[in-house]
């Protein structure tokens, strides 16, 4: 099962919704309006719901009459409550959209805790997607990778510690037991050729395949 959050990022960075026509959308604060917007109503819809109107949030009600609104002042972010929704359907993937744009503060703390969750539950694979982009992180071990042909660039960061052992293969550039340092932007703007392979010894790499706008 694939769920997809949508978040209240710009509108105009989502992803075309036509690309996962078996997934189960979680509304984010009001992405959720963005969803009923667009016919799509999603199993389920979280947030304090702050940056709606009123009106908006009466159409949110209409949809959602049970819906419980989460304090403004609390210790999880919107987002976080939508991932932890999205935890109880036991999902192969989640997928997070409209969390790339607007605020800086925002996108960061959207990478700490799907950074966080993809230690948490190693067996489901997390992402951010928007218009342009999509983001996640590798763990140590090898990961297959087929080309994906809306994405012209890959390129790899270590995250929250340094990378050991990066090797690439099936890319224009391969590299074998390469050291990622922080600060290094070596990696950056790597192409894959059609089927290829990462392999990390030690540390979380955030992988970001990505298309000129």
């Amino acid at each position: 099962m694939n769920v997809i959050l949508i978040a209240g990022g710009p509108a105009d960075e989502l992803p075309d919704f036509s690309l996962f026509p078996n997934a189960s959308y979680i509304g984010v604060d009001s992405g959720t309006l963005a969803l009923l917007e667009r016919g799509i109503h999603p199993v389920a819809a979280v947030g304090d719901f702050d940056s709606v109107s009123a009106d908006d949030y009466e159409k949110i009600r209409f949809a959602f009459p049970d819906l419980a609104r989460s304090p403004s002042e609390k210790d999880q972010s919107d987002t976080e409550l939508g991932l932890e929704k999205a935890m109880t359907y036991h999902p192969e993937q989640v997928i997070l959209a409209g969390v790339t744009g607007g605020r800086l503060d925002h996108y960061m703390s959207v990478l700490h805790i799907v950074y966080h969750y993809q230690q948490k539950f190693p067996e489901t694979r997390f992402s951010l997607v928007n218009n342009q982009n999509q983001i996640r992180f590798l763990s140590p071990g090898t990961h297959e990778l087929e080309k994906d042909t809306r994405y012209r660039y890959v390129s790899f960061y270590p995250f929250a510690e340094e990378v050991q052992g990066l090797t690439l293969s099936g890319f224009k550039y391969p590299v074998t037991s390469e050291y990622l340092p922080f600060g290094t932007t070596r990696f950056v703007s790597n192409e894959l050729l059609g089927r290829g392979t990462v392999k990390i010894d030690s540390g979380y790499c955030l992988l970001v395949e990505s298309s000129d706008a």
